[in-house]
């Protein structure tokens, strides 16, 4: 799991959350101020809905920390894309390097690459 921590300042936060959305996409992330002090604040939510946030709240003061979570988990690939790219890829590899090549590629198991490059293949 890869959490991002960065330092940033008041000035900076809503154009810096509004670029991290931009680049990085949907992740949740907070934004925390003064920790450890009296006037201690976060706030948690997506980075787009932060920096929609910050653009309206006033500018924030203080030592400002940003943690970003990982990215969403992309869900397993269809069949039918599995079986697409185990078309191309035998027309230039063996079964094995083929699904080896798509096990890494699309995350999928390595079992169920090489049984379908086997069906794709014929059997051989």
């Amino acid at each position: 799991m890869l959490v991002l921590i960065l330092y940033e300042t008041g000035p900076r936060l809503a154009d810096s959350l509004a670029d991290m959305a931009a680049v990085l996409g949907a992740r949740d992330a907070v934004v925390a101020r003064e920790l450890t002090k009296f006037f201690e604040e976060t706030r948690r939510d997506t980075l787009e809905a932060l920096a929609a946030h910050y653009f309206d709240a006033p500018q924030p003061k203080g030592e400002i920390v940003v943690v970003i979570g990982p990215p969403p988990e992309a869900p397993e690939a269809s069949d039918e894309v599995l079986d697409a790219y185990l078309a191309d890829a035998l027309t230039r590899m063996s079964v094995k390097e083929a699904s080896q090549a798509a096990a890494a590629e699309l995350r999928v198991s390595r079992n169920r690459a090489y049984t379908r490059a086997l069906n794709i293949r014929g059997g051989s």
